[in-house]
């Protein structure tokens, strides 16, 4: 076992992170115990951040302590893998408009309490400002026509100057027929307007027509 970032561990052919709640699966992932720490398996099929891992990313700014603001957080799969990473002295602050997938966060949040649930959406910042000051991290994963537009508000109105974004870029939620070539170097086009791209991965055979993208403000 080695540790490849901040609280993320590679065992065996598998990534994993230390369970801050102990004895509890999130997802049905499998746990496993090694010198008396439990670890829990992150599966890249299921996590576009752990997708983008596995193939290789360089940077991957979330660590201990920090304040995430986590746009699309869905149901907290990938989530619950963050809360892990930031720890009992981090926040992952999630904010999903689907009442569905809301409320299974809903039962996750009541075991891990550095994930705030916000039923809100991503596209009005400005509507969830009582809820987040300034962040170290804005993640983003959302099913939008304007993703990268998203991104631009949010970090604009709480993403510390020293602070990182990163965004899982979906093709075919913004047009189902250009090629998603075509689409992602579009999107990334409009987010070099006011951010610096550190980082950009694809996320096959995970995932089909999608990247992952670490960025900074300009």
């Amino acid at each position: 076992m080695n540790e490849i970032f901040k609280g993320v561990f590679r065992i065996r052919n598998n990534l994993a992170t230390k369970n801050l709640v102990i004895g509890r699966s999130v997802y049905g992932e499998k746990r496993t115990t090694d010198r008396g720490v439990e670890y829990r398996f992150w599966d890249p099929y299921k996590s576009k951040l752990a997708a983008a891992m596995m193939n290789k990313l360089k940077i991957m700014p979330i660590a201990e302590g920090q304040t995430v603001l986590y746009l699309g957080i869905a149901q907290g799969t990938t989530a619950s893998h963050v809360s892990d990473i930031v720890g009992e002295t981090g926040t992952v602050i999630g904010v999903e408009i689907a009442s569905k997938p809301f409320e299974k966060l809903l039962e996750i949040c009541e075991e891990r309490k550095n994930i705030i649930p916000v039923i809100g959406d991503a596209n009005k910042p400005e509507n969830y400002r009582e809820f987040v000051d300034h962040v170290d991290i804005v993640y983003q994963d959302v099913a939008q026509k304007n993703q990268a537009e998203i991104l631009l508000k949010n970090a604009k109105a709480y993403l510390k100057k020293d602070g990182y974004a990163i965004i899982a870029i979906k093709a075919r939620s913004i047009d189902v027929v250009k090629p998603a070539s075509e689409i992602i170097e579009n999107e990334i086009k409009i987010l070099k307007k006011e951010m610096v791209v550190l980082e950009t991965v694809g996320l096959a055979p995970y995932d089909k027509d999608h990247v992952l993208v670490v960025l900074r403000l300009k």
